[in-house]
């Protein structure tokens, strides 16, 4: 396989075990992949670059080795004189190259390249071992701002042997501000001035190895810091033992006002009342957290709340799908959270549905994507966190994942079958019935041969007609031992409650993505397994943590996190509670198109009902395909709207709403500000702000423009519209 490949101990080379041999796919590829020759930017595009084009990231040998030895009438590799070769003189600077000098002349890989093209450029024999992992060392480090220390990655092979391959390793952070790979490449991790963490990927030949590197903040802080910490939970614990590693500090709990609007919010998706904050704060029980939490849970709004968080990932365009469609997959959501179905059931009901449209919602998510290769790359990122959608063309970038994987996987869906009309966008009215096919095949996009089923852990399945591929599917998906399930699920609702995922993105689950705490993604996956996959439980787990109850305020000693839940992260309500709230604080009511009379954005169906509001703050884009996560950032659109809207200005001013009662009302200006405080922000007013809002509102006939403007001005804050 190599010369000695650069420095390399042990060897494993073609049948004859001949270590003066060099060959394509044991040594010349890795070098293609190492410095950057076949990388998306580079000739692994899709059209390649100038001329020349390789597969990405080394994923098609036969292909490679073709454009390289074969084709351009072998101008690129000149056996005669290999040191001629354009392949070489490009990569040392000797001739124009777009993509720079990528090593010197008598380099190792230089001399790599040459002895390949004068020993005839030989093929790795298919009978030679196999490439089984490779492994880095160390897989975890600790060092000190701008430290470096050296990386050593190891391959593994069939027969036993190892053979380091540092320098023919490919490598990339995934935060190049934390730490990174030294220019030369070669193994050598430098350290960034910034405290934190960072996960380095070292590839060789498609086999992907990680190692996690922290950064502690500078200083020392007592053990005992650390142990006098509260613990409601497991949460806690697994939280406190990341921030000592990192010498990092919680911030203080939260106020019980804070505590309340949060809990509230991230649980049923609206703000407390004026009543159940008056009673929360006067509650001197000590358990009234446990017990808030509990009856939140119970509460109608929960189901809503949660159907419109999966309708983002699963609702199809109604124009594209038809209306009555779009409606059963929305009630069929609403009635599953409502009934907190477990998650295994509510999963399988959607994989297995058959049936008509028209009748069980589930089987939209088939209406809406009839391709089996569609509906592969869906439900892997869903239910999986896996995103398979790279590896439906060329190798996975990022992770282990091959073309092959892509279309086992997909084919598992090679026999869904329809009757009745089909997708006819703009308009889709017509009925639809999902079934299952005796038969049906699915063929490779490469090699156009039939693929058949496979999971992503195993090997090809043999089905007959009397089995069903999506009950076998779902089986697998489902099943205890698939590691997959429980984790992405239980990362997607800690999310929801912490504002952030322990993996981010929440569906993104890789080697190259490690969770910020995989110790507590392990623990709370594997209680979520153990209870039933029961949704409700999971959320009370995590909001009984000590963890949740924490300020957003940062202390010196946490200022600069925003992953390792040091203190709780605001963000902004999402588009539909955020319009609820405002009406509930102003006491008026929204009119949307194909909904009745006092419904609320909640309680929507399609994203076809007009609103400016909740388009200007962020629902999703009926036209882009699901699975698609929203966007919690602020824009100056949502600033100038909540500002200048002339429907939030009649609302403000209309006869009706709670400003004009109580500019009618006898209560004095000052049970009015407290009552706007209690209403809008869930808490009694600090003595400056009330002193600060008695001073502007007037007695007498300005009364109500005042208070008019009061409201205007609260709503306006960021400490409404964010949950803190």
């Amino acid at each position: 396989m190599s010369l000695s490949l650069f420095g390399a101990v042990d060897h494993c080379h073609a049948a004859d075990d001949d270590s003066s041999v060099v060959t394509f796919e044991s040594d010349i590829q890795p070098l293609l992949t190492r410095y950057g020759c076949n990388s998306g930017p580079c000739h692994g595009k899709s059209r390649g670059q100038n001329g020349f084009a390789l597969s990405l990231l080394g994923f098609d040998s036969d292909f490679d080795y073709a454009a390289l030895a074969r084709e351009g009438r072998g101008r690129r590799v000149f056996p005669v004189a290999a040191k001629e070769s354009l392949l070489l003189r490009k990569a040392v600077g000797q001739i124009p190259h777009g993509g720079g000098k990528r090593f010197e002349i008598d380099s190792p890989p230089y001399n790599e390249i040459v002895a390949w093209i004068q020993g005839g450029m030989l093929r790795t024999p298919e009978d030679a071992p196999q490439l089984v992992r490779v492994q880095i060392e160390p897989s975890s480090y600790s060092l000190g701002p701008k430290e470096q220390f050296a990386l050593r990655v190891i391959a593994e092979y069939s027969n036993g042997f190892r053979r380091d391959v540092t320098e023919a390793s490919a490598y990339q952070t995934n935060d190049k501000t934390i730490a990174a790979i030294a220019p030369a490449g070669d193994g050598i991790v430098q350290a960034g001035p910034i405290p934190g963490e960072a996960a380095i990927m070292a590839r060789y030949m498609n086999h992907i190895a990680v190692c996690n590197v922290t950064i502690p903040l500078p200083g020392n802080v007592p053990d005992e810091a650390y142990a006098q910490l509260p613990v409601n939970n497991t949460i806690d614990e697994l939280v406190w033992k990341k921030l000592k590693l990192l010498g990092m500090l919680p911030s203080a709990p939260a106020s019980d006002a804070t505590f309340l609007r949060r809990a509230t919010l991230r649980i049923i998706g609206r703000i407390p009342t004026q009543e159940e904050t008056k009673a929360f704060l006067a509650d001197t029980n000590p358990d009234k957290k446990r017990i808030l939490i509990d009856s939140l849970l119970e509460r109608p709004e929960y189901g809503d709340f949660w159907a419109n968080k999966w309708a983002d990932l699963l609702r199809p365009n109604p124009y594209r799908a038809g209306i009555k469609s779009v409606w059963n997959l929305d009630a069929w959501l609403r009635e599953a959270f409502r009934q907190n179905i477990p998650y295994d059931q509510f999963v399988r009901e959607l994989l297995t549905a058959q049936g008509s449209t028209w009748n069980n919602g589930a089987t939209v998510i088939f209406r809406d994507r009839p391709e089996s290769i569609e509906i592969a790359s869906s439900v892997s990122q869903l239910f999986l966190g896996v995103r398979l959608e790279c590896a439906k063309c060329h190798h996975h970038p990022f992770e282990v994942w091959s073309q092959d994987d892509f279309y086992g996987f997909a084919s598992f869906f090679s026999r869904v079958g329809r009757k009745g009309e089909g997708l006819s966008p703009p308009i889709s009215g017509g009925e639809e019935v999902i079934f299952t096919r005796p038969s049906g095949q699915l063929l490779h996009g490469r090699t156009g041969l039939p693929v058949a089923p496979k999971t992503l852990t195993g090997v090809p399945l043999t089905l007959g007609p009397e089995d069903d591929p999506r009950e076998v599917l779902a089986a697998w998906i489902t099943d205890s031992s698939n590691p997959y399930f429980p984790k992405v699920m239980a990362n997607r609702i800690w999310s929801e409650i912490m504002g952030r995922g322990l993996v981010d993105p929440v569906d993104d689950l890789r080697a190259t993505n490690p969770a910020t705490n995989e110790a507590l993604l392990e623990h709370l996956s594997r209680e979520f397994q153990q209870q039933g996959y029961d949704i409700k439980k999971l959320i009370r787990t995590i909001a009984n943590s000590y963890v949740f109850g924490l300020s957003s305020v940062p202390t010196e000693r946490n200022v600069s996190d925003v992953k390792n839940f040091s203190r709780y992260y605001r963000q902004r309500m999402r588009a539909e509670v955020l319009l609820d709230a405002v009406n509930d604080v102003l006491g008026v009511e929204e009119e949307f198109s194909a909904m009745p009379p006092g419904s609320r954005a909640m309680q929507l169906w399609t994203y076809r009902a007009s609103s400016v509001f909740l388009d200007t703050f962020g629902r999703p884009d009926l036209n882009q395909d699901p699975p698609c996560e929203r966007s919690s950032e602020s824009t100056t659109p949502q600033i100038l709207h909540l500002m200048n809207s002339p429907a939030l200005n009649r609302k403000l001013s209309v006869d009706t709403a709670r400003p004009a009662k109580l500019a009618a009302s006898d209560k004095s200006n000052a049970e009015i500000v407290d009552e706007l405080y209690l209403l809008i922000y869930n808490r009694n007013p600090r003595e400056e702000e009330r002193l600060a809002a008695l001073e502007y509102l007037p007695e007498g006939d300005q009364r109500r423009r005042a208070i008019e403007d009061l409201f205007w001005t609260l709503i306006n804050t960021p400490e409404f519209s964010f949950i803190d």
